[in-house]
């Protein structure tokens, strides 16, 4: 598998970094990823490694156990591993972005001390819990909710689709709940809550079994008169919401990365097959309806690659970057979905076939449609910047 080409010039540690990844998503991930799909087993011994390799803290501070790379750097090694598997870069880059960074940006320092460290170090994985049954795009619905009790809180609800948050080196979700109830011309006020795994009244059903993503470890959460306490409250008790949608727009740059890493992937396999495959009398390579197929890819890749290290770009020069982060977002998954169709069409019957790694790439690209805010939820948020 060739390297990721960033449209950017990176620097001497970026290039260090994306080539650490490289080697390790060649030597570690890319011979084992079959397996742990149809196994669908997280396999947490890969992050452990990943841990010695100072990989779980890319984006936090020396100080608190990480490396404190900058985002291009952390893009440019994301891609590699999720060129290779989606389902540990999902797990990866969820724990890089809103498992670890609620806690770098909100946390206090006996907080970051207890917690942030031993993710960033890779002792634990992080998560966060957001979705529920009844709520998943319109955020403001959430019903777990968060009561006062004397010295900390009580914790009562569900959440679903939550990754990260039950395996064996989890440390536990951090858990938006509503905290009060919304006065009249006001909105509800929400909290944030990191809820330790192994805590009473925390448990957890059983692995979530998708389309896609099988090696990633999902599940539906419960919280039944959880008591914590007010160590245990992240930020403002009435402005987790607003916390948790600034550290959402990484999340999207991290979603885009894999629907850019996917699409290389995608490429690379349909374009391998297609100069192999022969037809009569020739590759399948040399056909007009074939090339244009991997031709329109190729350049729709180009464009959003570009796009996602400029977003990426903005971020690290303290600048706006969420108005890009939706548009990538929106745009890589879509291109995801369909370059990983056009590279099964190009396969044949054998892009069906498990055996292919075409066919899991398919089966993991429809998810990146709907997490981190689905397709039409980016295009609320960018008709909203544009002043709709």
């Amino acid at each position: 598998m060739t390297a990721t080409i960033a449209p950017v010039e990176l620097s001497e540690e970026e290039r260090s970094l994306q080539e650490l990844c490289r080697d390790f998503a060649a030597n570690e991930v890319a011979p084992n990823a079959a397996g742990w799909w149809h196994e669908e087993r997280c396999p947490v011994e890969l992050f452990k490694a990943m841990g010695e390799l100072d990989l779980m803290g890319l984006l936090v501070p020396q100080e608190y156990g990480g490396t404190e790379v900058s985002t291009t750097g952390m893009v440019a090694a994301l891609l590699e591993l999720a060129r290779a598997d989606q389902s540990v870069a999902a797990a990866w880059q969820a724990h890089l972005s809103i498992g670890s960074l609620p806690l770098l940006a909100f946390g206090s320092e006996e907080q970051k001390q207890r917690w942030l460290v031993p993710l960033a170090r890779g002792e634990k994985l992080g998560s966060f819990g957001l979705t529920e049954p009844g709520a998943g795009s319109d955020v403001a619905s959430i019903a777990t909710r968060a009561t006062r009790r004397d010295g900390g809180w009580e914790i009562n609800g569900s959440k679903t689709f939550i990754s990260n948050a039950a395996t064996e080196m989890s440390l536990g979700p951090v858990v938006l709940a509503r905290s009060a109830e919304a006065e009249e011309g006001k909105r509800p006020g929400f909290g944030t809550f990191l809820v330790p795994l192994g805590t009473d009244g925390f448990t957890h059903g059983p692995k979530l079994r998708g389309i896609g993503w099988h090696a990633l470890d999902s599940r539906e959460l419960n919280f039944d008169g959880v008591v914590l306490g007010d160590d245990h409250l992240i930020g403002d008790p009435a402005g987790g919401m607003r916390q948790f949608l600034s550290v959402l727009d990484v999340g999207r740059i991290t979603v885009a990365t894999l629907g850019v890493g996917l699409t290389e992937a995608v490429l690379e396999l349909a374009l391998a097959y297609a100069k192999e495959r022969r037809q009569f009398g020739r590759s399948i390579a040399k056909f007009q309806a074939i090339q244009f197929k991997l031709a329109d890819v190729a350049a729709q890749l180009e464009a959003v690659r570009v796009l996602l290290f400029h977003t990426a770009a903005l971020r690290d020069a303290g600048k706006p970057f969420a108005h890009q982060a939706a548009i990538v977002k929106l745009l890589a998954a879509r291109l995801a979905v369909s370059a990983a169709s056009e590279a099964v069409q190009i396969h044949g019957g054998y892009g069906y076939m498990y055996e292919y790694p075409v066919s899991r790439f398919y089966c993991d690209a429809k998810v990146l449609e709907i997490g981190e805010g689905t397709n039409e939820i980016q295009q609320l948020v960018i008709a909203r910047n544009l002043g709709c």
